[in-house]
């Protein structure tokens, strides 16, 4: 984790998200902050593509006309960068944690170590058993888009997430939350419980955009929601009561009303946060300000607060840099070191051949046992091709499955994959229209192609089959 600097007097905020950029420059005084200037533009350039220094001056172009001259900045990057992963945590000492934790990392992501930026969590469950949850964030993008800001003439101090900067975990310990934060192309969902983060995830295909506009498809977030509530151990499951939807303006508006019956149907709580509150923030806020995760990141950084979850990558100290800078003298004095032990080599060759003798004897007795893993390795390496890992029959199911209504209207009796590709599905429906809901579904599936109805018959109920071939997508028959 970077070194912490000490706390600014100013500072700027930012949120990259969907093609966007806010941003916010807050400085405090007296116990207070106040908003000094604001930015909200559309970015041409995605800071994740083309070139660092174009990228960086069109976002120091929106932020020289918003007449913003600060340097420092904290930022939000997109939730849908990160990858999480639960872990249970034996009982071992508190030292040994962060090398459990690291190992655990290394075999639950799939990217090695130094590929990625890793945040964690802890909670202890009311049976007693400890849990962390860990967040990561592949370093390629985060240092891309240091290299963008540096550009902008701007020196980031902390990337952070939107969601945990909204509803820190250590808000409201004793409650379990479930948070969303709806985007421009996806809803940003966390659930908090017992003082750490249970569940963290981007909900895409919630939002469409229809003749210019945004449209939310309530059936969509109510099924990822009951979804990730299904995943959480019971005991956790029975403390989220809450559902917290930030943000001000229509569209949030009309999500808050499309949610509420189903959410409290499922005996939860919704509440719309579009202003911050009495206590929300460290620093008090001017009065009536909308809820803002660039506004709470640098908030909480003006109170002095470590970010929620950090994945600054990490810099290479002055001291370093120096010393790569002198390498050569350094090379210099090894050279004259290696030159005076050759002297002391000459006589120790005796001991060196006694050493060699006697690793010639421990190779003699472990070689049949290397040569036996080597042929194993050949094996593995002669028949790994003949394996999928790509789970493509488990991902043409899930796709089927959520095609079908969550009602039951449309129920599928068998289900056939032929060729790794081809699909055949036969089943009943309750009337036509069920039916024709559940085909449109799978034409609006990117990696459905071909889609054919073989067979129709009855009305209520109906029978029928149906095929389509997997992965090609494009256009569709009747």
């Amino acid at each position: 984790m970077p070194k912490r600097s000490r706390t600014p007097s100013s500072i700027l905020g930012l949120n990259f998200q969907s093609g966007r950029l806010e941003g916010v420059v807050l400085r405090r005084s007296n116990g207070s902050v106040h908003v000094q200037q604001t930015v909200s533009a559309a970015l041409a350039l995605n800071p994740l593509n083309g070139d660092p220094e174009l990228a960086g001056r069109e976002i120091r172009n929106h932020l020289e006309q918003a007449g913003i001259r600060q340097r420092q900045c904290v930022v939000c990057v997109p939730l849908a960068w990160a990858l999480t992963l639960p872990v249970k945590v034996p009982a071992m000492p508190a030292e040994d944690l962060p090398s459990f934790l690291e190992i655990e990392a290394e075999r639950g992501f799939p990217y090695s170590p130094e590929a990625l930026s890793v945040a964690s969590s802890l909670h202890q469950l009311p049976s007693g058993e400890a849990q962390a949850f860990l967040v990561a964030i592949q370093r390629q993008p985060l240092e891309q888009l240091e290299k963008v800001l540096r550009a902008a003439q701007l020196r980031p101090v902390s990337f952070t997430l939107a969601l945990p900067s909204l509803q820190p975990a250590r808000l409201e310990p004793d409650r379990g939350v479930l948070s969303l934060l709806p985007g421009e192309t996806t809803v940003d969902l966390q659930i908090t419980a017992l003082g750490g983060w249970v569940a963290l995830r981007a909900i895409e295909g919630a939002i469409e955009t229809e003749g210019g506009q945004r449209q939310l498809q309530p059936d969509v977030l109510n099924r990822e929601i009951r979804v990730t509530l299904g995943q959480l151990p019971a005991e956790l499951r029975q403390k989220v009561r809450t559902v917290r939807l930030f943000g001000a303006g229509e569209f949030v508006q009309r999500t808050e009303a499309a949610l509420r019956p189903r959410l409290e149907a499922m005996g939860l709580v919704v509440e719309r946060v579009a202003e911050y509150s009495p206590g929300r923030l460290t620093k008090h806020p001017p009065p009536n300000s909308p809820v803002s995760p660039a506004f709470s990141a640098a908030a909480a950084r003006l109170a002095g607060e470590a970010a929620p979850l950090e994945f600054l990558p990490p810099r290479v100290s002055a001291f370093r840099r120096l010393t790569a800078r002198f390498s050569s003298k350094r090379l210099g004095w090894i050279g004259a070191a290696a030159a005076a032990a050759a002297v002391l080599v000459a006589s120790a060759v005796a001991f060196q051949q006694w050493q060699l003798s006697r690793l010639h004897s421990e190779w003699s007795s472990i070689e049949p046992r290397v040569r036996e893993l080597e042929d194993l390795q050949n094996q593995i390496r002669r028949f790994r091709p003949w394996f999928d890992e790509s789970f493509q029959h488990l991902s043409i199911l899930r796709r089927v499955t959520e095609a079908f209504p969550v009602e039951g209207l449309v129920t599928a009796k068998t289900l056939e994959i032929r060729e790794q590709n081809g699909v055949t599905c036969s089943g009943t429906a309750r009337d036509n229209a069920a039916f024709l809901k559940m085909l449109d579904q799978l034409r609006a599936t990117k990696e459905v192609g071909g889609l054919k109805v073989d067979q129709v018959r009855g009305k209520t109920p109906l029978q029928f089959t149906l095929n389509f071939q997997w992965g090609r997508g494009g256009a569709n028959e009747n």
